[in-house]
Formats: structure tokens, sequence, C-alpha cells
């Protein structure tokens, strides 16, 4: 029963490879690619806490200079109270 599960497992694996093999060799023929590659989300430093977050989906707090991002509420907040007060 093992070496039939192993055959089964071993006939999958060459398969996959065969197909990518395949498709590799299409995508090189063609010039187009099948997937293209996502590049990655640029993360920024939260000010107070030092958490990463991304910039387009965080709270964010703009000054004549710089925008800031923030993690939370309470860290906006806070960074918001410390700049008013310097």
């Amino acid at each position: 029963m093992l070496r039939i599960v192993l055959i089964g497992l071993l006939l999958i694996f060459i398969a996959r490879v065969f197909w990518r093999v395949v498709d590799s060799i299409i995508e090189g023929t063609t010039g187009k690619r099948k997937r293209e590659i996502k590049s990655g989300m640029k993360l920024m430093r939260d000010p107070i806490c030092g958490t990463h977050v991304v910039a387009g989906t965080s709270l964010s707090f703009t000054t004549s200079r710089n925008t800031y991002y923030f993690c939370s509420e309470k860290c906006r907040n806070e960074y918001q109270n410390g700049f008013g007060q310097k």
C-alpha cells in the first residue's frame, strides 16, 4: 500500500515538473508572461512606536514638509499633541 502511495506522489511530482517546463517554453517562445510579478508594497515606520505600516492604507499626518504614517489613532494623536507643543 505504501509503495502505491509513493509511486502516486512521484507521478504527481513528475507531471507538475513537466507542465512547468512546458509553460516556460511557451512563455519563452511567445514572449508573453503568464503571471505578472507584483511589486512590493511600500512600508513606512511609525515615528511613535516604530511599527512598520503600509503607506497606502495606514493613518497619516501631513505637515508642510513631510507625511508621517501611523499604526493606530493613539500613535497619531500622540504625535500630533507632541508636534503641536514643540
